[in-house]
């Protein structure tokens, strides 16, 4: 769950990339996943789509029991908002979301009202982006 990230586990990132357009993005899902490298693109093997991920700095240690890195991925699942406006998230979101606008390399994100289904902002209003009913 992005609650039980800590800072320090995600301090050797240097850059983010994102697969996706975030702008079309409310939530995505952020977990921390053991990589055999500290950079290239990881497999995926969830449910849904990899949206993005976290490069490590070059020097970054891996694990000494496993040899691998812990490395942030963002993912969606099918049934996740972006895919069912009106379904299980319309008004909500899950444990591990966060809105991608609000995370940086070596910055947890957090949730918004944005990506917790609410109100849409006065920004949001003024661009005449709207969220699903």
């Amino acid at each position: 769950m992005s609650s039980l990230i800590s800072m320090d586990e995600i301090s050797d990132e240097t850059e983010l990339v994102w697969l996706e357009d975030l702008n079309q993005l409310d939530y995505v899902r952020q977990s921390l996943d053991r990589l055999p490298t500290r950079s290239r693109k990881p497999p995926y093997h969830r449910d849904g789509r990899m949206v993005g991920y976290a490069r490590l700095r070059p020097d970054a240690r891996p694990s000494r029991t496993s040899g691998t890195f812990r490395r942030r991925v963002f993912w969606l699942l099918p049934h996740d908002r972006d895919s069912q406006p009106a379904g299980l998230y319309a008004h909500s979101a899950p444990a591990e979301a966060i809105d991608p606008r609000t995370v940086a390399p070596c910055v947890k994100g957090y949730k918004t009202k944005r990506s917790e289904g609410g109100p849409p902002s006065t920004a949001m209003q003024e661009l005449g982006i709207t969220l699903p009913s």
